[in-house]
C-alpha cells in the first residue's frame, strides 16, 4: 500500500486571556490569505502529535511557551476535497495558560478580541467554519 497522505493535518489554538478574549493572528502580506484574521497554529509535521506541533508553532510564531497538558481539544474543521493536493483539516484547542507575553515573529499582527468581535473579522474559510462552532457552543 503506498503511503500518501490523505490529508494535511493543521493545528490551531484559542489563547482565551482572563477577560475572556480570544487571540488572534492576521496574515502578513505575501502569504496565502494575507490580510485575514486566523488562529495561530500551523502543519503538523511527520513524528508529532497534534499537541506537540501546537507547542512547537506557538512558540516559533508569537514566542509563547504552553504546555501540552494544558491543551483543551475543542473543534475541527476540513476542505472539501479538491484536485491535486490533499484536503486541510484544522484541529482546534483552546489554552487558557502560558508563559511569555505574544509577539507576531513570522510577521501579521496580533490582537485580542471578545468573541462577539472576533466573529467579525474577515477571516479564511476554514477559520470562519471554527469560529462558527465555538461561538455555537458558547450560546448553548
Amino acid at each position: 500500500m503506498e503511503k500518501i497522505p490523505t490529508w494535511m493535518p493543521v493545528v490551531a489554538v484559542r489563547l482565551v486571556d482572563d477577560r475572556g478574549r480570544w487571540l488572534m493572528h492576521r496574515r502578513p502580506p505575501g502569504k496565502h490569505h494575507a490580510g485575514l484574521w486566523e488562529f495561530p497554529g500551523g502543519k503538523v509535521e511527520g513524528g508529532e502529535t497534534p499537541t506537540e506541533a501546537l507547542v512547537r508553532e506557538v512558540h516559533e510564531e508569537l514566542d509563547l511557551k504552553i504546555e501540552s497538558r494544558d491543551l483543551v481539544p475543542e473543534t475541527f474543521a476540513q476542505e472539501a476535497v479538491s484536485e491535486g493536493r490533499p484536503p486541510i483539516v484544522i484541529l482546534l484547542y483552546t489554552c487558557a495558560s502560558w508563559s511569555g507575553e505574544p509577539r507576531p515573529l513570522e510577521g501579521g499582527k496580533l490582537g485580542w478580541f471578545l468573541p462577539t468581535d472576533a466573529a467579525l473579522l474577515d477571516r479564511p474559510p476554514l477559520d470562519i467554519a471554527l469560529m462558527s462552532r465555538l461561538l455555537e457552543k458558547i450560546a448553548d
